[in-house]
């Protein structure tokens, strides 16, 4: 019998809510608590990019990689992120997730095992991300590139996905007052796009 959250359970529901159905986005996580708000993206010329969503294996409780962003970067500096960026030309998400983890924290693909991707979200920096699900296996050592990352740091599956950590606060962002997720582990401040991928797994795997 599978554990709630082993990574294999993960696996198993992952694979049954994964399909590609334009415009979702907006039933879920920051969208979902910010109901008739404009968000402009019509008017906006969006970059595709991707993140891996890295749940390690480990027994009962998978763990999920995280990290910070140095504080030198031009954007989202000093942030919490997963490991992520922009896609190159012809790549697919998954191509440049795994290629952007080895690049930012030296995780060999190898390790990787992809389930799939979620449906694209537009956010406000001029992004739309496309969260890569994944499932790591145990061995990997990770090289993080001084240049991009701080610190990389694992959050128990099991605190993610319980509301009782999702906290919401609100602020003015282009003088509009938005909700947004914060999920405080530790001594790491999870908040902005990163929680707001993170409340939507929650929704669509183990709500």
């Amino acid at each position: 019998m599978t554990t709630l959250f082993s990574a294999s359970e993960f696996r198993r529901r992952a694979e049954a809510h994964i399909r590609e159905t334009p415009g979702e986005y907006l039933d879920y996580g920051d969208y979902k608590i910010n109901p008739g708000v404009d968000h402009g993206f019509d008017r906006m010329e969006l970059k595709d990019a991707a993140v891996l969503i890295p749940v390690v294996e480990h027994g009962d409780d998978a763990r999920v990689i995280f990290t910070q962003r140095t504080s030198s970067l031009r954007k989202h500096s000093g942030q919490i992120a997963f490991p992520g960026g922009k896609l190159d030309h012809a790549e697919t998400p998954e191509v440049a997730a795994l290629r952007e983890a080895e690049e930012e924290i030296g995780l060999a693909r190898h390790f990787v095992d992809v389930i799939g991707h979620l449906p694209s979200i537009p956010v406000l920096s001029g992004f739309r991300i496309t969260p890569v699900l994944s499932v790591v296996r145990p061995g990997f050592e990770l090289t993080l590139n001084p240049h991009e990352v701080e610190e990389a740091f694992e959050v128990p599956l099991s605190f993610l996905m319980n509301p009782d950590n999702h906290i919401t606060e609100t602020a003015l962002f282009r003088n509009i007052e938005r909700n947004y997720y914060v999920m405080p582990y530790e001594d790491w401040r999870i908040w902005g796009i990163t929680a707001g991928i993170v409340r939507s797994l929650y929704e669509r795997l183990y709500e």
